[in-house]
């Protein structure tokens, strides 16, 4: 569930409220004197391929990919 940030237009007062996305346009018709505000902050997970990610945090992931290459008939290659 995301948080949203509001203001109350009456008293000028920023909060931040834990709802559901479905919740969120009921909430502003119950409440007049609430306005959304715009997300000021914008998050980014990583930034980069995941092979690196993989071979560099996790250097036994070759070693699984391996195990499946060896099945019949598998198309997995190791990194």
């Amino acid at each position: 569930m995301p948080t949203y940030r509001f203001e109350n237009t009456e008293t000028g007062e920023i909060f931040e409220k834990w709802m559901y996305m479905a919740d969120k346009e009921p909430f502003l018709n119950e409440n007049p004197h609430i306005k959304p505000l715009i997300p000021t902050q914008m998050n980014v997970g990583e930034v980069g391929d995941w092979r690196n990610k993989l071979t560099s945090k996790h250097p036994s992931w070759n070693d699984v990919l391996g195990r499946a290459q060896k099945m019949p008939g598998s198309a997995v290659k190791k990194l």
